[in-house]
């Protein structure tokens, strides 16, 4: 495969608020979902090429609601979460060897809020620039929206007809969730429409 080629890389992250800076990612998951070559899209088993960090938070300040969805205790996390440095250094080096030759791309349901986050902490924590750059990313709920003639307001993965939804749970665990979403995607990537 050669840079014309775009491999997905599938990421979720759980926080502890809305924005990042004032707030911290408490955890991210990210796996291989496929790659694309402008014609074929080739699915990858999302089980298989997976990282998965839990990092120490980088403020005091939290929302208790939203640190509650994911489970994870941020106290045990202040004393042995990874540092962000290291955990976005680890990240870029293992999404750099997955990729080889081709274009990493980073892919969300929606893309918005993971990639605002994640983007941030490459750029602020880690010694190099992102792997994605500063657009390589794509929605999947507007690629939903655009291939279903959906608003996107009706686009959400609520309303996925049941071929392009995951058979595995949602489970507010980032790398379970990004798992899930590699399915939706590539159940996407492989939609002729119907329903």
């Amino acid at each position: 495969m050669d840079t014309r080629h775009d491999i997905y890389f599938s990421a979720d992250i759980e926080t502890d608020g809305p924005i990042p800076g004032p707030y911290s990612m408490l955890s991210f998951g990210i796996t291989v979902a496929g790659t694309f070559d402008g014609e074929r899209f080739l699915r990858a088993d999302p089980t298989e090429r997976t990282f998965y960090r839990e990092l120490k938070p980088i403020s005091d300040t939290f929302d208790p609601e939203t640190a509650a969805v994911s489970g994870l205790d941020r106290r045990r996390l202040v004393a042995d979460g990874a540092s962000p440095g290291h955990a976005m250094d680890d990240a870029t080096t293992w999404i750099i060897d997955c990729a080889g030759s081709c274009s990493p791309v980073l892919i969300a349901f929606p893309l918005s809020f993971d990639w605002s986050w994640l983007w941030w902490y490459f750029n602020v924590f880690g010694s190099q620039e992102s792997p994605f750059g500063f657009s390589n990313c794509f929605d999947i709920k507007t690629a939903y929206a655009v291939r279903a003639g959906r608003p996107i307001a009706l686009s959400g993965k609520s309303q996925l007809p049941d071929r392009l939804r995951s058979s595995r749970p949602h489970e507010h665990h980032a790398l379970a969730d990004a798992i899930e979403q590699a399915d939706i995607f590539a159940n996407l990537m492989e939609w002729d429409g119907s329903t």
